[in-house]
């Protein structure tokens, strides 16, 4: 079993960065694929960023703008994202699966953070 909290989500200017964290317990995250979702009021959640070894995957809406990357001895990931839009607003979500594959389907992540908001004022 893998516990995820998220941190680091605030209300920030359009154009600003924000750095979010994500720790884990309960297992070591150097095998899991990790990745970051969000949800906007009324919408869907959507795919933003997933990490594994040798690879990482992107949501065209934030490609040049966000950056996935891990640190694994401190058994955290990081979402920093730079150039923030208000189309950037959302709970933002921490994941994890336990495979190979990179994929952007939420349904194939076995664990999820609580959530943190974002927020992106014009």
């Amino acid at each position: 079993q893998v516990q995820l909290v998220e941190s680091g989500g605030a209300l920030v200017q359009a154009g600003g960065s924000l750095r979010l964290s994500c720790g884990a317990s309960g297992r070591t995250l150097r095998s899991y694929i990790m990745g970051w979702f969000r949800q906007a009021p009324g919408k869907e959640r959507e795919f933003v960023a997933a990490n594994f070894v040798g690879g990482t995957i992107y949501a065209d809406s934030v490609k040049g703008r966000f950056t996935i990357s891990r640190d694994n001895a401190k058994n955290t990931v990081y979402l920093q994202m730079d150039s923030l839009k208000p189309e950037d607003t959302a709970v933002y979500y921490c994941t994890a699966r336990k495979d190979f594959e990179l994929t952007r389907d939420s349904g194939r992540y076995n664990y999820w953070g609580q959530g943190t908001q974002v927020t992106v004022s014009s």
